[in-house]
């Protein structure tokens, strides 16, 4: 089983598609990598050679920010913008869609699940012992 960059690579995929389980890695990046180090797509991750992991392993460490750094570098983004009070930051802060969708109906994942607040529940009597 390859390790690359503290990601444990799937075995049986091809070697093209085990990379994108690498954070800030996708299927285009992926395939750039390879050919620049001269990788077959169509290679297994399991039939790689060590020689094989290690020079993928140079080449996305010197060329691309991955895993805790790039998380780090998405996360600081954000709070550049909310710091400076755009438009996007305020969506971020309140946990709302950022890119312009409608939110009347949808947007249940970033809103989570609805709240019953159109439901008034009727007052109990307060009675005295």
């Amino acid at each position: 089983m390859a390790r690359i960059e503290g990601v444990n690579l799937p075995a049986s995929k091809r070697i093209e598609y085990g990379l994108t389980y690498v954070f800030g890695i996708g299927l285009t990046s992926a395939r750039k990598i390879l050919d620049t180090v001269g990788i077959d797509l169509n290679k297994r991750v399991k039939d790689l050679s060590d020689a094989d992991v290690a020079a993928i392993q140079r080449e996305i460490s010197a060329n691309y920010k991955v895993e805790g750094e790039r998380r780090k570098e998405i996360r600081l983004d954000i709070k550049r913008l909310q710091e400076i009070g755009s438009y996007r930051g305020l969506r971020h802060k309140r946990g709302l869609p950022v890119r312009g969708q409608r939110t009347k109906t949808n947007a249940r994942t970033r809103k989570g699940p609805r709240k019953r607040g159109g439901q008034i529940a009727l007052k109990r009597a307060v009675t005295k012992k």
